[in-house]
């Protein structure tokens, strides 16, 4: 296929679509390439925001996905600050606020997602934050650094990672969240609870089982009220509720969508010549159904896939989910993709903070998660894309290899 004069737009310049931009030239696209970003600052990875870059152990540049100097090496015309308002799929043309139009032979949608956000008495009061770009992340940074008390909504990855950093920087943190404990939607509850007692090793308050009610304070925040009642006196506040994907462009355009943009195997939506990925992407995996999945390795290996098929490609996404997170001195690895109601097995202590928790569905891993033992996320993957019964008892001992729990001679 003649590319060189094609035009290609990636709108959304964050790790998915700068993979995405790279994947492209790497492939021999050698045809216009536009990066699109809403924000001002050049495609970055999210992860530090919530932890190394909020607690101040990195810098600004440390985490951008591409030196300064890559965009125009590879002839790529990457435009911050360029707000898309309108997708035309039959005239194949972009509306950017300000007027400008911009045709194109294919684009990619990796449009993110937004923080949820709450409406209650107060919200507009200062000291509310949401995490969600470095700007956010900066304004937590100057709180952390002036100390106090911080309150944290929310019970998920990213409230328990800024609980964990306030903490390490040495303010005093509670949790409130209407959960048991912490993560329970994901790690369900056994995994959760030790989640929980590494906070409370930790100095931080875990005020579970209740919601905010309000904000409230004269100028800024000074007070949460919780639904039963209680208050608690603090200096800021961090908003850490979920996230919802960012559909407008497409839903405006008539592209299907449903938590998500939905694409297809390939990351194709029903459109032609309209490609989605990253955390708006809705995807079709060919072995677990529809998921769409807001982290960073999806992002990471999801856009340059998009980019292939872009290009042509035939081959559909099949990666297994993958993601990390680092609170205090716990690190884990998460493969797979589980529910609340499949049976968990460990392996390792608990107790100790090492150890693998492995879920199982009619006896076959769909999930593990690695606590602080390493080097161990590929064979997890492969347990889970062997799809076959194990034993637990097997699976639970930590003498026999990871290799060794699904039987030799079965096929994967």
């Amino acid at each position: 296929m003649r590319t060189d004069r094609q035009t290609f737009v990636i709108v959304g310049a964050g790790m998915a679509g700068a993979k995405a931009a790279e994947t492209l030239r790497d492939e021999g696209f050698d045809g216009r390439l536009v990066l699109l970003g809403a924000e001002p600052d050049p495609p970055y990875e999210r992860p530090p925001l919530s932890k190394e870059y909020l607690r101040g152990e990195a810098e600004r540049e440390q985490s951008q996905v591409h030196p300064a100097a890559f965009y125009a090496e590879h002839d790529i015309e990457l435009r911050t600050g360029a707000d898309v308002v309108a997708l035309d799929p039959e005239r194949r043309e972009l509306a950017l606020e300000g007027g400008e139009r911009l045709a194109f032979d294919r684009v990619l949608l990796t449009t993110g997602a937004a923080p949820r956000r709450l409406s209650l008495p107060g919200t507009e009061l200062d000291g509310v934050h949401y995490l969600r770009t470095l700007a956010d992340s900066d304004a937590l940074r100057a709180r952390f650094g002036a100390g106090g008390k911080l309150v944290v909504i929310g019970a998920g990855w990213i409230g328990c990672e800024v609980a964990a950093s306030a903490r390490q920087c040495g303010m005093d943190v509670t949790v409130v969240a209407p959960d048991a404990v912490p993560l329970e939607r994901v790690l369900g509850p056994e995994v959760g609870a030790i989640y929980r007692d590494i906070h409370l090793d930790h100095g931080t308050e875990m005020l579970l089982g209740t919601a905010v009610a309000s904000f409230e304070g004269s100028a800024g925040v000074e007070r949460v009220r919780t639904q039963d009642g209680q208050t608690i006196d603090c200096d800021a506040v961090v908003v850490g509720v979920g996230a919802t994907p960012r559909v407008g462009l497409a839903e405006a355009a008539g592209i299907e969508t449903g938590d998500g943009v939905l694409v297809d195997e390939r990351l194709q939506t029903g459109a032609p010549g309209v490609f989605a990925a990253g955390d708006v992407a809705n995807h079709l995996h060919p072995a677990l159904g529809r998921l769409r999945i807001e982290h960073w390795d999806n992002a990471l290996h999801q856009g340059p896939a998009a980019a292939r098929s872009m290009l042509g490609a035939t081959d559909a996404y099949t990666r297994t989910p993958y993601f990390f997170s680092d609170q205090y001195d716990v690190g884990m690895e998460y493969s797979g993709h589980a529910t609340g109601s499949d049976r968990v097995v460990f392996r390792g202590e608990p107790a100790a903070r090492e150890f693998i928790a492995f879920w199982l569905r009619e006896d076959r891993v769909v999930a593990g998660m690695n606590v602080n033992v390493w080097d161990v996320a590929e064979p997890i993957q492969r347990l889970i894309a062997a799809g076959r019964p194990v034993d637990a008892r097997r699976l639970a001992d930590p003498g026999v290899p990871l290799e060794d729990v699904v039987p030799r001679g079965v096929a994967s």
